[in-house]
């Protein structure tokens, strides 16, 4: 990818990010913010928007460096395994540990005695059926081949870059960081190869320049 196709890329996804955020807040926080529309007290809204925008912007920079990340292992993972097929079964196993240890070890860390294991397995399953959806979506813009490592991504991935708010547990900030995190990495994941395009493109008008010359 050239910079110029980057700097696109990365603001984009800022924006993405940033916007996501804003609007999901004030849905997963209805509770804390709702006097505000209530009351009709459009410069606290515009605050809370802003600092929303602001928490946002930080969400879309951890999805793009967990993207970039996968995009630096999953090149390692295929020169080690010298196979596709052995690389994705690989990223399968590491895909239901992720989702077994986000339902069981956080059931054992922070369910009370008597508390249903049905919210974290809810949680779980937003993780994987948005994974599901996005690596279906990624295959039918790119090949068959490209459906685990999508599934990989958009549930290990997620995951992993969700880690800090799932240590502290607080149900609103689980929603409003996953979310994003979601949007965020489906919309890198699919709009990758119109980018890459783009910088082929720049390559070729560049390439014409200096032949011209």
């Amino acid at each position: 990818m050239t910079s110029r196709a980057w700097i696109k890329f990365f603001i984009t996804t800022l924006l993405v990010g940033g916007v996501a955020t804003g609007v999901i807040g004030f849905v997963v926080r209805w509770d804390e913010f709702s006097h505000l529309f209530t009351n009709f007290d459009g410069l606290e809204i515009l605050s809370v928007l802003f600092w929303l925008f602001g928490v946002g912007l930080i969400f879309s920079i951890i999805s793009q460096m967990g993207f970039f990340a996968y995009l630096t292992v999953h090149r390692f993972g295929l020169g080690i395994f010298k196979s596709h097929q052995l690389w994705n079964a690989v990223q399968i196993v590491l895909i239901l540990f992720v989702l077994f240890d986000l339902v069981y070890f956080r059931y054992k860390a922070f369910a009370d005695t008597g508390d249903s294991i049905l919210p974290y397995l809810g949680l779980a399953s937003v993780v994987l059926i948005a994974g599901l959806v996005i690596a279906a979506l990624k295959v039918s813009t790119t090949n068959k081949h490209a459906f685990v490592p999508a599934l990989f991504f958009m549930v290990v991935v997620t995951t992993i870059e969700w880690v800090p708010v799932l240590r502290v547990n607080e149900e609103s900030w689980l929603w409003l960081m996953v979310l994003p995190l979601i949007i965020c990495n489906a919309y890198q994941l699919l709009v990758l190869p119109k980018y890459n395009a783009e910088s082929a493109r720049q390559r070729e008008r560049l390439q014409a320049k200096k032949s011209s010359v």
